[in-house]
């Protein structure tokens, strides 16, 4: 059996039962009260994970735990973690386990890497900061990425939740969703380039088309223009 194979293309609603299940028996354990895995993949077999085999499971729960153990959070002792768990399954697993509160305690950290940056960001979406972030008033340069500037987490995530699904230049939905939320792109107004900062006061959160249309349409100027109006918070830099 390849069990690679078994493990490929899982749903968000598919890693959220296997999440759960691996969390509930984790709870069980720190109690010290006993639980049968057996049962459980069974459970999820004839659930939530009908369409997965026993070793597909088993190979999942050996993924949670290596996640959980790069956070540095406990997990369960009857499941060694897998030695490689490809980005795209950690990412997911990490969303859900952000999702459930439970977070890694880098998630506020700033990096130039947009893969971790978004990670980060959807994470903190999902905790919904109550606080607007100071942000990075002088955003510094990442030598090793080229043009890259490193950027704070927590300010897409806010502007994107004060945005409330909606682009906030042409206050359409947005047009799709990612992982359980609106898909929405984080504009700098003053770009980093021409040093402006990575605070809320100059990002926006866009809907892809005006996100284009702020940097590539013949009426980039004007248009940007209109958003110091339109957007209470942005301040000229």
């Amino acid at each position: 059996m390849d069990i690679e194979t078994n493990n490929t293309d899982w749903s968000v609603t598919e890693l959220e039962a296997a999440v759960d299940a691996y969390l509930k028996m984790l709870e069980l354990e720190k109690i010290g009260q006993k639980f049968n895995k057996a049962q459980e993949n069974r459970t999820l077999r004839a659930g939530a994970l009908a369409g997965r085999t026993e070793s597909s499971i088993e190979f999942r729960m050996l993924n949670i735990s290596t996640v959980l153990e790069r956070m540095g959070k406990k997990r369960i002792n009857g499941y060694k973690p897998a030695p490689h768990v490809g980005s795209n399954v950690e990412n997911s697993i990490r969303d859900v386990l952000a999702g459930r509160g439970i977070l890694a305690g880098d998630e506020c950290i700033p990096t130039a890497d947009d893969e971790t940056l978004e990670r980060r960001a959807i994470a903190l979406q999902k905790q919904k900061i109550k606080e607007p972030p100071k942000g990075i008033l002088k955003p510094k340069r990442a030598p090793s990425l080229g043009k890259v500037y490193v950027r704070d987490p927590e300010v897409r995530a806010w502007v994107r939740n004060e945005a409330e699904g909606q682009c906030e230049a042409c206050d359409e939905p947005a047009p799709f969703q990612k992982l359980g939320l609106p898909y929405l792109e984080v504009h700098h107004v003053r770009p980093l380039a021409e040093k402006g900062s990575d605070r809320i006061t100059n990002a926006i959160a866009l809907c892809p088309n005006c996100h284009q249309r702020c940097h590539h349409s013949n009426d980039r100027h004007d248009y940007t223009e209109s958003l110091y109006s339109k957007i209470g918070r942005l301040i000229r830099e």
